[in-house]
């Protein structure tokens, strides 16, 4: 971890930066789960427009990691979705681009938005990299899933605990 990797609490600014990010990690996290035009076809103007409104509205808590200036992953979480919540608090995405990974970035994200304490979150049965993050911060499947739709498509998914 170099020492020009910050985390910070998202600002409406940050928008557009959290909406490249969101885009371009999810191209590369999700190309074996969605198809190629399903990513291809995400757009910049709709996504930003939608994290400022997440950002302004202040339900939930948004961090950015930044190298030096530039966002290169976000964290947001809250109070459970879920009609019955296994925990108060819900991640409820964090994502870092390729390049950042094992920079420390999704560990500082995660602390950010969650700390140590209880906590839940929805991820892709299909995403192993994820998966061990979360296994390595002591969350565990507690039997629940689902299925969401990204960019169109079905994807299974199950709840975390810790």
């Amino acid at each position: 971890m170099t020492t020009d990797l910050t985390v910070r609490p998202a600002r409406l600014d940050d928008a557009a930066g959290i909406a490249r990010v969101h885009i371009q990690a999810w191209r590369e996290s999700y190309a074996h789960l969605l198809p190629a035009a399903s990513l291809a076809g995400l757009e910049q103007g709709p996504r930003e427009e939608r994290w400022r409104k997440i950002i302004a509205a202040a339900a939930s808590d948004v961090w950015v990691a930044c190298r030096g200036t530039d966002i290169v992953g976000w964290a947001s979480a809250g109070t459970g979705r879920d009609e019955d919540p296994p925990r108060p608090r819900e991640l409820n995405g964090i994502y870092v681009l390729a390049s950042e990974y094992g920079s420390g970035a999704g560990q500082l994200l995660l602390d950010a938005a969650v700390g140590r304490g209880g906590a839940y979150l929805w991820i892709a049965e299909e995403n192993p990299r994820a998966f061990a993050f979360y296994r390595r911060n002591g969350f565990v499947p507690d039997g629940a899933t689902a299925a969401h739709d990204l960019a169109g498509t079905p994807v299974p998914i199950l709840r975390m605990v810790r």
